[in-house]
């Protein structure tokens, strides 16, 4: 009996110990790997849809899933990732050139509103400094995506590598993505009911955020850059594309740009333009927001807002921009988990509650 005892101990010791071995092999390739389970998970209707009209062939569906993938998301990002580029590079030559300065002077600011310049002045803010620092801030910005966009080349084959990698993985996850489910659910000591309910909430929050991603930020930013552009202001496709990333974040989103674009229209004059980009920031942009995100992602994951910005926020701080997915999914994931505990032993919180 001790020496059961003693080779059980041992097996768990060696389960854990080559577990977290695999896991810190594999952590390089984190990122392709999640993607290409969160992909599997959102078009595996449409890999359904093939299978029924290819007959039943799941290797040609995967494939085709595949092709549809690369064609409705990867090229189209592809494509407006190269018009940015080609902006952002623009207007980066002409910051650094003196072509393109602030439209709006500390003077012709001190002019248009004296209270506000008498208290900066009141607290020792200068506003030459100050525009001084945005101009700065303003090149610095432009660089950055410059810079990036040469980075991005350099490190062009790691990324290509990884990206046919994800689509490698996404051919089994689709062509075997019920076994390989089965066969997790079989292994994982957590109790089927437990493990069919986690693994339902993470494909209901991974569709939801990709389609509440994609949608507001498509959405809103054709919104933005269309409105930008009707009212002439410059590099409308780059500042259409921040305001579809900025999207991610609820509360927030597109109008950290438009809000102050439609202020800085004003003070320099242009104060028709100013209003049309107010209201329509306001109605359009602000309507499809507030109507959309709960309709794609409140409603499928049941996190508060709140909940939601913070755990968004903090996968970008960790995970980059998939960190807009992982993060919503991680804190779904641990609403859900505390929920069964909840459920499952009442006492235990019940005891809390009395000791406290």
């Amino acid at each position: 009996m001790r020496e059961q005892s003693l080779q059980r101990a041992f097996f768990l010791g060696l389960l854990v110990l080559v577990s977290v071995a695999f896991l810190w092999l594999i952590g390089p390739f984190f990122k392709p790997i999640f993607w290409a389970v969160v992909l599997s998970t959102l078009f595996y209707p449409t890999f359904q849809w093939w299978e029924r009209r290819m007959g039943g062939h799941a290797v040609l569906a995967s494939v085709s899933t595949i092709a549809t993938i690369v064609l409705i998301v990867i090229v189209p990002l592809l494509l407006v990732g190269l018009l940015v580029a080609a902006e952002a590079s623009s207007v980066y030559r002409r910051l650094a050139a003196g072509q393109m300065t602030l439209p709006v002077t500390a003077n012709d600011l001190r002019e248009m509103v004296p209270a506000i310049a008498a208290l900066l002045d009141r607290f020792g803010v200068s506003l030459q400094d100050l525009q001084a620092q945005l101009s700065e801030a303003a090149l610095s910005v432009s660089q950055f995506l410059a810079t990036n966009v040469v980075a991005f080349g350099q490190n062009a084959l790691r990324g290509t590598a990884l990206f046919f990698l994800m689509l490698y993985l996404l051919f089994f996850f689709l062509r075997d993505g019920p076994q390989l489910l089965d066969k997790i659910i079989e292994v994982l000591p957590l109790g089927d009911a437990r493990e069919q309910r986690l693994f339902q909430k993470f494909a209901e929050v991974s569709r939801a955020t990709i389609k509440g991603t994609i949608v507001i930020g498509l959405v809103q930013g054709l919104l933005g850059g269309f409105i930008f552009w009707v009212l002439g202001i410059e590099a409308a496709a780059l500042w259409g594309v921040v305001m579809a990333v900025l999207s991610f974040l609820p509360a927030v989103g597109a109008g950290i740009v438009w809000v102050p674009a439609a202020t800085l229209l004003v003070a320099t004059g242009r104060v028709w333009e100013g209003v049309v980009l107010l209201v329509f920031g306001t109605v359009i942009i602000g309507l499809a927001d507030n109507v959309l995100r709960p309709l794609l992602v409140g409603r499928d994951t049941q996190m508060p807002d709140y909940l939601v910005l913070v755990t968004t926020l903090g996968g970008l701080a960790l995970f980059g921009l998939s960190g807009v997915v992982i993060g919503p999914i991680i804190g779904a994931l641990f609403l859900t988990v505390w929920d069964m505990f909840g459920r499952e032993y009442p006492g235990i919180a019940g005891d809390g509650a009395e000791a406290s």
